[in-house]
């Protein structure tokens, strides 16, 4: 990295962005990452980097969706458990074998779900709709309703040729049956981006020093313990730097560890205190600024840029502002740079259970519940909503949006980014 002093200085980037605009320039110098193929076992969760072609039929050959007999619908059609039809089995055909001869009439051919449907045969009448036949190797149908149905015909799922998966999926489970099916052993998906978690503060401990904590002279970093979970979540590979003390040498050497690293995440430091010099360290590295702060509340200190073409996400320190402008301006980015197509979380329109009341010039993001009733999903706040309550994280449903100096009364309709689904 190349410290400032050996470079130009730059002019001031902007301050107080709206949310739109900030998030417009994050995912401005973002994108998705170089590719890399593995193992079908691992793909879950990835996203894929290439369309799909299949070079399978699927399925291969018309076959049985029952355990029954295949025959010929005109002898059945009109079975009725008073009037029940009488065939003769000429053969068995499990799964896995396949048919030596066709049905003729009055003929049935006994098929085992996923078996080949022979030659002749327009449908398959399931066996709890027949019973033994008087005569040996013979049948009675009593129920003429399965009359041409229950064959899945030869490519209704897949045909050489189909893109059934395109580059920007995400893989789920479903995803990787298709994929199994298409006989595809190894799958190209994009890279995870490996993302640096540096958290500030001579007042934060580790596990290594609870003792400090229980005697109540520093705090639990649970800053970078909820970031790397975040994410995690959002498709990144998280790689904890440490705590960095409030002193320039113990900062610069933090951050210069993020070296190589996709993107950087900071916590705390930012401030104009006479200890906030995270700012002022990674002027001194060469960060290009792009914005300073924001318009919202928790979290307006945020602030963004890139350090030798890498992003750097400078958050503030209280646990959940950290949180939420992860949720709000980071998370995006992560989800488009591992090369998905949707960045977002899903949005709703609720109503409030409560009135909800804002000042000043900030959108606030608002912990709250979300109850389903009669008239869709109310939000209702979690609590006391300061920025030190981690606890109210892990009560919220979703993140309501309100606009600034507002007044909103029960009922009122506002946007919520979802969390989590009930």
């Amino acid at each position: 990295m190349t410290r400032r002093s050996e470079r130009a200085r730059q002019p001031r980037a902007p301050d107080w962005l709206p949310i739109e605009q900030a998030s417009e320039i994050i995912l401005s110098r973002v994108g998705p990452l170089d590719h890399e193929t593995v193992p079908l076992s691992d793909a879950l969760g990835r996203v894929l980097a290439a369309d799909v072609e299949s070079a399978v039929t699927h399925p291969a050959w018309d076959n049985s969706a029952m355990d029954g007999f295949a025959v010929l619908s005109r002898d059945v059609a009109r079975a009725t458990p008073r009037n029940p039809v009488a065939l003769r089995v000429v053969e068995e055909v499990a799964a896995g074998q396949f048919p030596t001869r066709s049905v003729g009439p009055g003929e049935a051919i006994r098929v085992m779900t996923g078996a080949p449907v022979p030659t002749g045969a327009d449908g398959v009448t399931r066996v709890e709709h027949t019973r033994p036949g008087p005569e040996p190797d013979t049948i009675e149908v009593l129920d003429g309703g399965d009359a041409g149905r229950n064959i899945r015909r030869r490519g209704e799922d897949l045909k050489v040729g189909a893109r059934p998966l395109s580059a920007g999926t995400l893989i789920r489970a479903a995803e990787v049956g298709v994929l199994a099916m298409l006989g595809q052993p190894s799958v190209p998906v994009y890279r995870k981006p490996t993302v640096g978690i540096l958290a500030t503060g001579d007042e934060l401990a580790d596990f290594d020093q609870l003792e400090l904590v229980h005697a109540g002279k520093r705090i639990m970093n649970s800053n970078s313990y909820a970031l790397a979970a975040q994410v995690t979540e959002a498709g990144g590979e998280p790689r904890p730097l440490g705590i960095a003390r409030d002193n320039v040498d113990s900062l610069s050497r933090h951050l210069e560890a993020a070296a190589g690293l996709d993107a950087l995440i900071t916590s705390a430091g930012l401030a104009v205190g006479d200890h906030d010099y995270v700012k002022h360290v990674l002027d001194d590295l060469g960060m290009e600024f792009l914005f300073y702060r924001v318009k919202m509340r928790p979290g307006s200190p945020f602030t963004f840029g890139t350090l030798a073409g890498m992003p750097v996400f400078a958050l503030p320190g209280n646990p959940v502002s950290a949180m939420v402008t992860f949720e709000v301006l980071v998370r995006p980015a992560i989800r488009k740079m591992v090369g998905l197509a949707q960045y977002d979380r899903p949005r709703r329109r609720v109503r409030l259970a409560e009135p909800v009341k804002t000042k000043g010039r900030l959108t606030h993001y608002y912990r709250a519940t979300l109850e389903r009733g009669g008239a869709g999903l109310a939000a209702r706040l979690t609590g006391p909503q300061g920025s030190g309550i981690l606890t109210s994280m892990t009560e919220a449903d979703a993140l309501i949006v309100v606009p600034p100096d507002s007044e909103l009364p029960e009922g009122y309709e506002v946007e919520a980014i979802v969390l989590r689904e009930r």
